[in-house]
């Protein structure tokens, strides 16, 4: 173990409220003991918080958003997903075989952390990924959920026709009249051939879901001058190294011991049909690694209609991942839920927390119906944006551009002021 993993595992390890339980040996699993956190002023209706991914762990990246909770009086679980961070060894420190992670066994792992603590039922918010596991918990144990939150709802392994579909028509076919110029200009780059069309969609996917159309206007603006070359290349990589290394962040964001479930159960590299903003290259150069698509462990989307609890459906109005087409569908699907609309990316948890918190709290009051009221819409409106680091991220392409920009202007001068171009216009 290196000096930064030892690090990050003491940091982890001294996390307020951290609590484990001893997973027994299966046929599929060794014994292991799982982790778990419970903050915030004990209740009746705690609240579970599931994180994105697969991949992303919840002890070490949640402390600040589990403090904040607990200021607010929150009882919060967040449980280590088995195979990553503090729940990725068995209990003779070897990492957990793939055939020990699957969704089924995570769902499994959730409703034993609820029976140790002794909750009856709990309100369940998932994010992304965690979305797909608080369904599949709604599937299995029904009687675990007094709540629920989906924010950027996952539905099926087939969403990525919607991702496709609602992506082109915003930034390549241009039928929202707030973005048909901007698909203007990234069909002409594409066109005129100096740009690849994989690698220029996802960058415009990143600055549009982080940064809006105006930062968006300016990158692509740029990229036709000759003056984004830097910012792209920096664009590609965002993401690159999560899922192109079995751990590219230990005890923080851990892909390989968990992507049997991305590729196998929730087909995260379906066949690329070809086209401009498609999900399947991100994960065709790994997914060779691990087994693939064999069919997803539910049908969620026929199940839905048995959905009887309250339910809150976050959506972000850039979200280009977990695109609002899904969650429609999820809000006509489930009787007893509200759609929430938000300006905003992915994963409010992630890059909108108070908003996250907002919900959160309205869900254990059980006044869901106040989300869509004026009074709390503008309240939502005015929150500031508070994350994790990926709220950054726009300043940090906004300052890259500007360097582009400076580096262009300074290649362009020191040409013009060479002697053989000396005096030329």
């Amino acid at each position: 173990m290196t000096d930064k993993e030892e690090k990050l595992r003491g940091l982890a390890s001294t996390s307020p409220g951290l609590r484990r339980l001893r997973r027994q040996a299966t046929a599929d699993c060794p014994e292991f003991d799982l982790a778990y956190t419970r903050t915030g002023p004990p209740s009746t209706r705690p609240v579970v918080v599931l994180p994105g991914g697969p991949g992303l762990a919840s002890v070490l990246p949640y402390r600040r958003f589990r403090a904040r909770a607990a200021k607010r009086g929150v009882d919060t679980i967040m449980i280590e997903h088995r195979g990553i961070g503090l729940s990725r060894n068995d209990t003779r420190g070897r990492d957990l075989p793939r055939t020990a992670v699957t969704i089924s066994a995570v769902i499994d792992d959730i409703a034993a952390v609820l029976d140790q603590e002794k909750v009856d039922a709990a309100v369940v918010y998932g994010s992304s990924y965690g979305t797909y596991l608080a369904c599949g918990l709604g599937i299995e144990h029904p009687n675990l959920v007094a709540g629920m939150v989906l924010d950027s709802t996952m539905l099926s392994a087939q969403d990525h026709h919607e991702v496709r579909s609602h992506a082109r028509s915003l930034l390549w076919d241009g039928h929202n009249s707030d973005t048909a110029s901007l698909a203007r200009t990234l069909r002409t780059l594409i066109d005129e051939g100096a740009h690849d069309q994989a690698e220029t969609s996802d960058a415009a996917r990143i600055v549009y879901e982080f940064g809006g159309s105006a930062l968006l206007q300016r990158f692509l603006a740029q990229l036709r001058n000759g003056c984004a070359d830097r910012t792209l290349s920096f664009l590609s990589n965002i993401g690159g190294q999560e899922i192109g290394e079995a751990v590219a962040v230990p005890y923080w964001m851990e892909f390989g011991p968990v992507a049997g479930i991305a590729f196998t159960e929730l087909n995260y590299a379906p066949d690329p049909d070809g086209g401009p903003f498609d999900p399947a290259p991100q994960f065709s150069s790994v997914a060779s690694k691990y087994p693939p698509f064999a069919g997803e462990p539910f049908d969620i989307r026929s199940r839905l209609p048995g959905f009887r609890w309250p339910t809150a459906i976050i959506s972000g109005s850039r979200d280009l991942r977990t695109p609002r087409p899904v969650a429609e569908l999820a809000h006509s699907l489930i009787p007893a839920s509200i759609l929430l609309d938000i300006e905003n990316g992915h994963s409010a948890l992630d890059t909108h927390q108070l908003i996250a918190l907002h919900v959160i709290e309205r869900m254990t009051q059980n006044r869901p119906d106040q989300l869509v009221t004026p009074s709390d819409e503008k309240i939502i409106r005015r929150l500031p944006i508070r994350g994790s680091s990926t709220r950054f991220l726009p300043h940090i392409i906004s300052i890259r551009l500007r360097l582009d920009k400076a580096t262009a202007f300074v290649r362009r001068l020191t040409y013009l002021r060479a002697p053989d171009h000396r005096g030329t216009p």
